[in-house]
């Protein structure tokens, strides 16, 4: 029995849109739809996708953008295919350097582009290891639980990427700034928002293990300590 999907299609034509989704439909996927570039990024850090598909030629901003965005701030690794009447060698390189797993060139073969996302999702579950852990403490990017030993975390999805971020520099502090570029891209938020989510985060985490984890470093931002024993 073949997987169902969850996919972002980022295309800002209208009826190439509309042909993708009900196709995708057709085979019982869920299908996300941006029209523009920052809907695309906003929509691919804040839920969990198993492909993204992505127009390089969007109003806002150039798909090369995006992906670089996306691949570099979400906190597991989504497959992206480009999607794109740019067929020059030259488009293809900077596309897979920016990230990119697969491109598909217009006019395409929506059964194609059916195979290649089926491809590509396979290809990413069987090198993908969605666990994330260090001591006593560990992450799940499919799920987005958090354990510690074997009790759970309730954390918010900026929480958990907040946490994600921690643990994968460990054990080396993360300053603020890569904190907010990490959870919002190239839209951060107001000033305060970053301290008032590290708060939260704080108090969930010590419900449950009794003991702070979370650390304030001085005039440079946040490290995790204390997770090993």
């Amino acid at each position: 029995m073949k997987r169902k999907l969850r996919v972002l299609l980022v295309e800002d034509n209208q009826a190439i849109a509309n042909q993708i989704i009900t196709f995708f439909q057709s085979h019982e996927w869920d299908v996300d739809y941006a029209s523009t570039g920052k809907l695309g990024v906003k929509l691919a850090l804040e839920h969990t996708f198993d492909v993204v598909i992505l127009d390089l030629n969007l109003p806002d901003t150039d798909g090369l953008r995006v992906c670089e965005d996306v691949k570099r701030h979400a906190s597991a690794n989504i497959p992206i295919l480009m999607l794109t009447a740019r067929d020059a060698f030259e488009d293809k390189v900077k596309g897979f350097r920016k990230g990119a797993d697969d491109y598909l060139t217009k006019p395409f073969d929506l059964r194609e582009l059916v195979l290649r996302c089926e491809a590509m999702s396979r290809r990413s579950e069987l090198h993908q290891n969605t666990v994330v852990s260090h001591g006593a403490l560990s992450l799940d990017t499919r799920s987005f639980e958090v354990l510690w030993s074997s009790e759970n975390i309730k954390v918010t999805k900026v929480g958990f990427k907040l946490l994600h971020k921690l643990l994968s520099e460990m054990p080396y502090p993360v300053s603020r700034t890569e904190l907010i570029e990490h959870v919002w891209g190239n839209d951060p938020p107001e000033s305060n928002a970053l301290k008032s989510h590290i708060y939260a985060l704080r108090k969930a985490t010590e419900q449950v293990t009794g003991k702070p984890i979370l650390h304030t470093i001085s005039n440079i931002g946040y490290q995790l300590k204390g997770i090993d024993d």
